[in-house]
This record gives C-alpha cells, structure tokens and sequence, in this order.
C-alpha cells in the first residue's frame, strides 16, 4: 500500500504483474517543476486508460443486449423442462430434444450465482465467455430462462417452424385419352399403338382408270386430317402406308374400250355408218337396261339412252335436209361422243380378245395416276411415305397366295386359285367377316368385289361355295398375265392389299383406313386372308372406314356417272374451304356435298380470316418493347381464362375420335369472345392487349396447320395471295400500304378542313374502288387510323357488287 497523502504511479507490464514502485513521493506542498510535469503526464495517460476502458465496458454491453435480443427473438418458443438432460456434449447443462436439426434447436441462457453480492456487480452487465464457439456469449446477470423444447418441429403454441414444412401436391386430375371409333368393335376404343410412340398405317388407295372425284377427295383429305392430328398433335410417330391398283377388271375393261374405241374414231366413220353401228350398238345396250334393277343405275342408263336417241335424231334430220358437210359433221361428232359409251360397250364385245398388248393395259392408269397425284398436292394432301402398286408386286404376290394354299386355306381349280371361307370360318383360331358378319352370303356385294370379268357362269362353278373368292385368277384371251405355279394369271382384287401392306408392316398393323364401301367384301376378305397367311388374328387392331359422300342428297358413284371431279370442285371452291367443310363434319359420318355445305365453310373461312387481320393490324401498331406489357384488367383475365378453357375443350374434341366438328365451334367460339374484347377496347378508345390477340392468334393458327388448312410459315391467320409462290406478299406490301394509308388520312384530314370535297371523293374512290381490285381493303374509322387488310381479290370483288346491289335497291326504297 502506498503511504496516505502520497502520489504514486505504477507501472504494470503487459505480460506480468508486478509490484508498485514510488515513483515520486512527496506531501502536497511539493512543487518541484519536474514532479509537476511528470504528475501532469502521468494524470492525462490515466485519464486517457480511463475512457478506453469506459468505451469498451460500453461496446460489451450492447453486444451483450444484442445477444438477448437474439435470444428473445428466437424462432423457437421455449416450454419449461429445467431438469432436460444434455445430449451435446459440447455444452454442459445443454437440452437437445424436439428437432429434426439438432445443432439449431439448442440454446443455453445463464445467470447470476445465488450467493453473488449484487453491490459488486458492474454497472453494465458483463458478458459470460461461452465455452461452444458456435452459440454467443450471453451476459452473467440474465437470469436463467428454460430450456427450448420442441415437440415434431413446432413449438406447443405452434407459432413457428423449425423445420420445413410438408408438401401439398396438386390432386391429380384424369386426363382424357385419344379413342378412335373401331369399325373391328363398331365403338370408340382407347388408341394403343403395338410399338410404343410408332403408328402403322396402311390405306387403301385408288384404282385408276378415270379422274378422281369428290368421293376420293373425302376419304383422303378426311385420313390426311386423322394422320396430321396423330402426328402433330399427339405427336406420334406415324408411318403411312397406301397402294395404287393399276390391275384391276374395271381397268382392264376401260382400257380395252378406250384403245378399241380410239381406233374406230380413227377409220373416220361416215355419218351414215355412224348411225347404223350406233343402231346396232343400242341393242344389247337396250338389253341390259331392261335386265337392269338397280334403281340408281337405270337411271343413269336411260340419260345414256335419251342423251344418245337425240343425237340420232339431230343427224337424221340434217341428212335429210342435206345441209352443208361441215353441218353433217359437227352433228356427227356430238352423235360420236353421246353414243361413246354404247359404242365402246359393243366395240369391246367384238373385237375385246384381240388386244393382247400388255401396254395397253399399263398406259391409262399410268395416266390416271399421275392426275391423281396432281390432285392431291391441289388438296394439300399428304403423300404416303410408302406407295405400293400392284404391278410392281406380283412376286409377293404368288409367294403370299401359295402360303395360304399351304396352309390348308385356299385351293386350286381351273388354274385359278380360291379362299375357302368355310374351312377357315371352322377354324377355332379364325373368324371370316369380322367387320361386318351379317353381309355374309350377299351374292351382289361379293360379285361386286369379283369384278365385271369374273361373275361369268364357268368362273362362278370353279369355287367350293358361292362365299368364296379368288386370290389369283387365270387370264382369258384380252387381259393381261403373268407367269405363276397355277399358269399364266392376274392378281385378285382382295389379295393385292394383304401381299402389299404385309411385305412393308408385317404381320400385325395399328391402324387400315378405307372407304365405308369397301368394308364388305374387300376388307373383310383382306383380313381373311392375311389372317390366313400369318397364322394370327390381329392383322388390323384399328379399323377406320370413312363416311360416305353425298352430292345434294344423291349417292355418289363413279360408276353411274353422278360425280363431281375434283379439278371440277377446286374451280369452284379453294382447298381450304373443300378442307374446312369437311372439317365441320364428322370423319366417319355421312357428307353431303352441297351449295349449303360449301356456303357454310366459306363463311367460315371468312369469319376467321378477318379476325387474324384485325389482330395483324393491331400488332403493326407502333410500341416498344415495354409498351408490348400492358397491364391485364378485368377483361384481359376473362379473356384468358376463356381462352385455356377453350384449349382443354379443344384437347377433350380432338381425344373424343378427333372430332373436329366440335374443335371448329369451339375454335369460333374464342374467336367471337375475342371480338367482343376488342369491339370493347375501340368503344374505350383503348388498344387491346397485343401479347394476349398474338398468343391466341398464334394459337388457332397453329390447329388449322395441324388439319392441313394453312401450309405456309404464316405465324397468325391464313396466307394472302393464295399457298405457294406468294407466302411473303403480306410482310413485302404492307410497308407500302401503310405508308399509303398514312398519306391518305393527311390527305382527307387536309380537305376536311379547307371543306374540298372533290379531294374526299377521289379518297373514297380509292378505298372503294381501285384497292378492292388489288386485293387491298382500306377501313376507315371515326377518330382511329385507317385499318389495313390484304384481302383475296375475288372475295373483296363480290363484297363490292354486294355492296353495289344494296345501294342500288336502296335508291328504290
């Protein structure tokens, strides 16, 4: 201890204690100047030990309340369990219990011993080293809190989370999944391809031997519309299959009358043997009219017949009035081509036998074929991946008829080969006429699918049963032939399609598409056959068989001339409005091709056509890019919603047999909601939202390239200009009309205000009569800028005479 009344200063090292030393001693009179210096020195280095200890007992307090803060708040509520015992062993006195983390559910709070005198306490509460890093230190005068204790995570209030919380997944919603309508089943069966993703597909094509017609334009545009849908809707890998028969007792028949008939017209008939051959020609024609009982066919045997007996009446009467020679001859020529199929009928009787040039058989559905093809790139039809004719295959052939012969299913006789329906009917594995079983024994179907060269009385007696039918048949003198173990002969009808689709999809396919005709005989023999030959009896799993096609409430039959080519029909009507119509009907119903059906398609087409030209003309408004993010209101929400919902309706349609019928109303359906959007939005004086229009836009645009109805690269609507050359008109012009339109709304702006009206009419003029004739429509309205519209020209031309019919009724009005 230092003397009272003495200063001293200690000097303490940093790394020992050690002792005081007087440094200075002396009462408090002392006033050397070396004490008063030192004193003074020393004093200001104390002061100064004084405030550093000041701030740092300072900083450690609030780190302290800093600390407790955290503690208070903690995430975890605490429930009293003082006696919890410790599991870390890192932290004595520690309860660990209640959490799935267990390194942070533990907290540890001092406090101030009992036998603690609180005078001796700092006056800041000093903080209490903890002897785990990880946790902070907490100050010594807390008084002691309990131990967290959480129970599953939660604390018992259930006021906070420790640990992460359960998931709640969406419910599962059943989806609705693509059925086809099943000819094999006659019902709507779930669609299950055989090879995973992968869909085998074999059609029946064409016999060629004349133009197609509408009924051919129905099957194929209705299998293209089924085949795009599989592909780029439901995206499977589909793999198309189709034959051409080029061998065929209707072509044979045809070619031989075309060639005989060629060389009479060629010997140049006089007018007075014109009329004697056609007189003897008419005879047996007569005949087969009266033996005739087909309603349908009579009928169009007796146009033949009335159309002809007035032509020979129209040249008698000009030779017996002997007119000039040309009038002798055009007469002639109108007798020549009316009687051409009377003539070619008795032509083919006489001298048919003789043709036995194999060529002459090749070259007309060599011909026909071609147009064929000509026709369906016209439609936007797709072509097969794999085309099969029958004259490229008569090896396969004979291989696959003496398979079944081997295998107990077919016999020989007369050198021509025959299914035996009975015995494979008998059979426990096998079934004949699965498609339709009440059609057995209809002698007319079966002599139908025979051909008009196999139904004579020696060919009927070959067969075991009057059900059977021929695989491979001997020729006669005038049809052509092929070497085979039976003797020289020609395929069957049925026969082709089993050899061809077996060769290229083997011994089962997904689906066979045909005409509803040709269920009975044609396909249920194909299966019969082919059944026969694999030894199976799931050849086909689906069967489709589209509907028939109707011409103003009449069958159509390229046999009773009541048909409509389809160069005839693309005169008339686009394709995408022959596509549309049948769009708007069921794939395997009846279609009835008439003035109301194509009227209703093209209404269509132009309902929807000028809705993609409004949104065209909303979306060339000028915007950047922030100005494209409008904010969604009311309306926009709606509209949005309607157009998901439409979109699921559209999926349930296309799941539902693909059935496009009801997609197209839905389809105008989202349309007409989106019209009344935007009719609400020009009313407000309010542009309409440019992303939402686009996204629908796009979106209908997107399901009319998947039925075939757009084949360009258009993003929104239908290509201007017509497909083909023309696909990029709109985006090259429209630069120009805009500019145009623009000039024009200063223009009539200009002579509004001056009130120079010859200057509005010559506007007028150009809007009403000059655009219209280049495919442009401008539309003005009041206190907006004028709509610009490329328009078919021909469409914008009736609206125009429209228009000129109303003014003009008016006037009387």
């Amino acid at each position: 201890m230092c003397p009272k009344g003495e200063v001293q200063v200690k000097s303490c090292s940093s790394t020992t204690d050690m002792e005081c030393s007087p440094s200075s001693t002396g009462t408090t009179d002392s006033a050397h100047p070396m004490g008063i210096i030192i004193t003074v020195v020393f004093s200001v280095i104390g002061i100064g030990i004084v405030i550093m200890i000041a701030i740092l007992f300072k900083f450690r307090k609030r780190n302290s309340l800093s600390t407790l803060e955290r503690v208070k708040e903690s995430k975890s509520l605490i429930s009293v369990n003082s006696d919890a015992p410790n599991t870390n062993p890192e932290m004595p006195g520690l309860r660990n219990k209640g959490s799935q983390n267990e390194e942070s559910s533990n907290l540890m709070v001092g406090s101030t011993s009992e036998g603690s005198d609180p005078r001796k306490a700092p006056s800041a509460p000093m903080l209490q080293q903890s002897e785990n890093p990880a946790f902070p230190s907490v100050p010594p005068n807390i008084p002691k809190k309990p131990v967290v204790k959480l129970i599953d995570g939660y604390s018992k209030t259930g006021k906070s989370k420790r640990t992460q919380p359960a998931w709640s997944p969406p419910k599962e919603s059943s989806q609705p999944k693509l059925c086809l309508y099943n000819s094999l089943t006659r019902n709507k069966d779930k669609f299950q391809p055989q090879n995973g993703n992968k869909v085998t597909w074999y059609c029946c094509g064409p016999t060629v031997y004349d133009a197609s017609h509408m009924g051919h334009a129905r099957s194929y545009i209705s299998f293209d519309i089924l085949r795009r849908v599989l592909k780029d809707y439901f995206k499977y890998d589909v793999f198309y299959c189709m034959n051409i028969t080029d061998i065929d007792d209707k072509i044979i028949k045809r070619a031989r009358q075309n060639h005989l008939f060629e060389q009479y017209t060629e010997k140049k008939p006089s007018a007075t043997q014109l009329l004697e051959d056609v007189q003897i020609a008419s005879q047996p024609f007569s005949a087969k009219l009266q033996e005739t009982s087909d309603p349908d066919k009579k009928q169009m045997l007796e146009r033949i017949q009335a159309a002809v007996k007035t032509a020979v009446e129209s040249l008698e009467n000009v030779l017996k009035k002997k007119l000039s020679e040309g009038d002798v001859n055009r007469h002639a020529e109108v007798l020549l081509q009316e009687a051409k199929d009377i003539l070619a009928e008795w032509l083919d009787a006489k001298f048919g036998s003789q043709v036995t040039d194999n060529s002459i058989f090749s070259k007309l559905p060599k011909f026909w074929e071609e147009e064929y093809h000509n026709d369906m790139a016209a439609l936007n039809v797709l072509p097969p991946d794999v085309l099969t004719r029958v004259s490229e295959y008569i090896p396969e052939i004979v291989d696959f008829v003496q398979k079944i012969v081997d295998n107990g299913y077919g016999y020989v006789s007369n050198g021509s080969v025959y299914f035996d329906t009975v015995k494979f009917d008998a059979s426990e594995k096998h079934s004949y006429a699965k498609l339709v079983p009440e059609a057995v024994g209809d002698q007319k179907a079966l002599q139908e699918g025979e051909g008009d060269l196999s139904v004579s009385a020696d060919r009927l007696s070959e067969k075991h049963s009057p059900n059977d039918f021929a695989l491979w048949k001997s020729s006669k003198l005038g049809e052509p032939s092929w070497e085979s173990p039976w003797g020289k002969g020609r395929p069957g009808w049925h026969i082709e399609c089993s050899a061809m689709a077996g060769s290229i999809l083997g011994e089962s396919m997904d689906i066979h598409g045909g005409g509803f005709d040709l269920r009975f005989p044609h396909h249920d023999n194909e299966l019969a056959q082919s059944e026969a030959y694999f030894d199976n009896d799931h050849w086909v799993r689906y069967f489709l068989h589209t509907g028939h096609l109707t011409i103003a409430g009449c069958k159509m039959s390229k046999s009773l001339k009541n048909f409509i080519t389809i160069k005839d029909a693309l005169k008339k009507h686009t394709a995408r409005q022959l596509r549309l119509a049948f769009l708007m009907h069921s794939w395997k119903d009846t279609l009835d091709y008439s003035c109301n059906t194509m009227e209703s398609a093209i209404q269509y087409e132009k309902f929807m056509n000028e809705f993609f030209l409004n949104v065209k003309d909303i979306l060339r408004a000028p915007a950047d890019v922030t100005g494209q993010f409008e904010k969604w209101e009311k309306q926009e929400i709606e509209l949005n919603k309607s157009f998901y919902e439409k979109k699921v309706a559209v999926h349930e349609a296309l799941c539902d047999n693909i059935d496009t019928r009801t997609v197209l109303e839905e389809m105008r359906s989202l349309v007409s909601q989106c019209n009344s959007y935007m009719a609400a939005k020009k009313a407000a004086r309010q542009m309409p939202n440019r992303m939402l229009l686009e996204n629908t836009s796009i979106y209908l645009t997107q399901m009319f390239k998947i039925f075939g109805a757009i084949e360009s690269d258009e993003a929104i609507g239908f290509p201007v200009g017509g497909n083909g050359g023309n696909l990029n008109l709109e985006s090259t012009v429209m630069p120009y009309l805009q500019i145009l339109s623009e000039f024009r709304e200063g223009v009539r702006q200009i002579a509004r205000e001056k009130k120079v009206f010859e200057v509005l009419q010559l506007c007028d003029s150009l809007r009403d009569d000059v655009l219209p004739e280049h495919g442009v429509r401008f539309e003005d309205h009041e206190g907006l800028p004028t709509v610009v519209k490329l328009v078919d020209r021909d469409t914008l031309l009736k609206e125009k005479e429209e228009k000129r019919k109303v003014l003009h009724i008016s006037s009387f009005i």
